[in-house]
């Protein structure tokens, strides 16, 4: 477990706030115990990149995410694209088999487990928006044009191609709406 002690200077050490929210949900020492860290921190060093002035050192800063992004994502199986925008607080468990399109917009404080696929159904179609405090099951697929709403809960091997409400849980393939959170 975390002591504030730690937390504290963690927070000194990382100058993203979306990293920090990222490593909050993860358990002390993260870069030695989960692979998943090591996909997420270079996913937040790219978006770094990005917001900083076209120059030498911008391309020189560009060319190593590039070259980190292909073996981290050789190694840990997890494909976090620069272009996606993910939310602060992100945690994977599990990693592997992970694949988000580049178009995808996740939320603040979603869970990813492994096998997770949040992407498009055809060629330049369009891939899923995910709210807030989303968590995916192991083996999950959300493809199409769809909403997944805040607080929902996709259960494992669910394959979601429609509109999700908010605190909904889905399960099963095609994803059926169990209930709602009340």
């Amino acid at each position: 477990m975390n002591s504030p002690t730690n937390k504290s200077a963690l927070h000194q050490m990382t100058p993203d706030a979306d990293l920090q929210a990222d490593l909050e949900r993860y358990p002390a020492r993260p870069f030695l115990r989960e692979q998943s860290i090591w996909a997420v921190w270079v996913y937040r060093f790219g978006r770094r990149v990005l917001k900083r002035k076209p120059g030498v050192l911008r391309s020189l800063q560009l060319y190593f995410y590039w070259g980190m992004f292909r073996i981290v994502e050789t190694i840990t199986g997890i494909s976090l694209p620069l272009n996606a925008q993910i939310g602060p607080g992100l945690r994977i468990y599990h990693f592997g088999n992970i694949f988000i399109h580049s178009d995808v917009i996740i939320g603040r404080n979603c869970t990813l487990r492994h096998g997770v696929t949040i992407g498009n159904r055809s060629k330049n179609g369009g891939v899923p928006t995910v709210g807030d405090n989303v968590e995916f099951g192991v083996g999950s697929v959300a493809i199409g044009p769809i909403h997944i709403a805040s607080g929902a809960k996709i259960g494992p091997l669910s394959l979601v191609t429609s509109d999700v409400p908010e605190k909904a849980r889905v399960i099963g393939n095609p994803g059926q709406i169990l209930r709602l959170k009340v």
